[in-house]
């Protein structure tokens, strides 16, 4: 079974950091490249970093550059997203999200990032 498992949401004070996990089981993790995306209330999702097995290359929105750090442990086929210097506008549902060739094969389930101010 496929799965993607996210954690590590919760609610952090403005300023504050949090690392999100995504568990992945049930396919060949080196095959994939991962994104970690968000929605946040009355908006569209949009995608917040991304981390290639390819060419360990990564990829971040303007919004969260020099903030957030996507990583992977083959070992634990696991992706990370540390979030460090939260703001307000960080608040939303985080997902994590498998890819081949660009396009979104496996999503997680989702943890809700709240960050007051």
């Amino acid at each position: 079974e496929v799965q993607l498992v996210e954690s590590g949401g919760g609610l952090v004070q403005a300023g504050g950091s949090l690392r999100l996990s995504c568990a992945a089981s049930g396919f060949i993790f080196d095959d994939y490249a991962f994104g970690w995306f968000r929605q946040a209330p009355g908006k569209e999702r949009e995608v917040v970093a991304c981390f290639s097995h390819a060419d360990d290359g990564t990829h971040y929105v303007d919004s969260v550059k020099g903030r957030f750090t996507i990583s992977s442990n083959r070992a634990e086929n696991t992706v990370y997203l540390q979030m460090n210097s939260l703001k307000p506008e960080d608040t939303a549902v985080y997902y994590c999200n498998a890819l081949i060739g660009g396009i979104s094969i496996y999503w997680g389930q989702g943890t809700q990032v709240t960050v007051s101010s």
